[in-house]
């Protein structure tokens, strides 16, 4: 069902199922799958993709030109998965040339009012960003990562899987999988053991973790402390992707319990 006041160009590719509402405008290189519902004063534009299931609520903006003065008009994209909740107001830029091209949105994702993704993004699945979090430009947010209200992160961060950010945090230090991080200039406040329990992780698997992160953490020297663990703990799944994130290539240092506290 389209609303007979929506403003959508003839070369938009819209599923028959979608729901779009009142004073929607929706550029030509759009593409809206299925069971969409697009609420009222909507603008859709660029080369945006927009899996099924999606909600998008009003006054949200995805897909125009990203907030890049190096951005010359070159051809980009946004990608988004299914079964996102875009809220008020909220704004997701697509690529650039330096980062790509393309902006891409997972699947299970609440975006929550006046939350913003700038260009060259990576935001995984089952991602929670509160009101107002700010997302700087080639950010990587992994699977189930929870952003508190008015969050600003750096460009070029990572935050990795099912670490949570309290709110007002200025992130411009990657956070470890599963770490827990605060702070006007963000620091590590050990590890987010509430999200490991909801998530059903054996005891045994969160103790050795949290065995772990105490070695590595131990001090300022986190490459020689790596080199204390135990095999036992460097099988341990979890403590193999702190230890691949910590590893990667990557912009920005990690974030440290002795991170500098502004």
């Amino acid at each position: 069902m389209i609303d007979k006041t929506a403003i959508i160009d003839g070369k938009a590719k819209i599923s028959e199922t979608a729901n779009i509402g009142p004073f929607v405008v929706i550029g030509p290189n759009v593409k809206i799958g299925d069971n969409v519902t697009i609420f009222s004063h909507v603008n859709i534009s660029g080369n945006t993709e927009i899996g099924d299931n999606n909600k998008i609520f009003p006054f949200a903006s995805l897909g125009a030109e990203p907030q890049d003065l190096k951005y010359k008009g070159e051809e980009n994209k946004l990608v988004i998965g299914n079964d996102n909740i875009f809220r008020e107001y909220v704004t997701i830029n697509p690529g650039t040339k330096g980062g790509g091209g393309v902006t891409k949105i997972g699947n299970n994702c609440l975006f929550m009012v006046h939350s913003h993704v700038a260009h060259d993004c990576i935001i995984g699945n089952n991602i929670v960003l509160a009101n107002s979090v700010q997302v700087g430009g080639h950010v990587h947010i992994r699977d189930e990562a929870i952003i508190g209200g008015s969050c600003a992160i750096h460009q070029y961060s990572r935050i990795g899987q099912l670490a949570m950010i309290g709110g007002m945090t200025g992130i411009i230090n990657d956070v470890i999988p599963y770490g827990l991080s605060m702070g006007n200039r963000n620091y590590l406040n050990g590890l987010n053991l509430i999200g490991l329990r909801r998530k059903n992780i054996p005891r045994k698997e969160i103790k050795e973790l949290s065995d772990a992160y105490n070695i590595i953490f131990k001090n300022e020297k986190i490459n020689e402390n790596i080199s204390f663990l135990s095999e036992d703990l460097k099988n341990n799944l979890y403590v193999k992707k702190v230890l691949e994130f910590i590893n990667e290539n990557k912009k920005r240092p990690i974030c440290t319990p002795f991170t500098k506290r502004d």
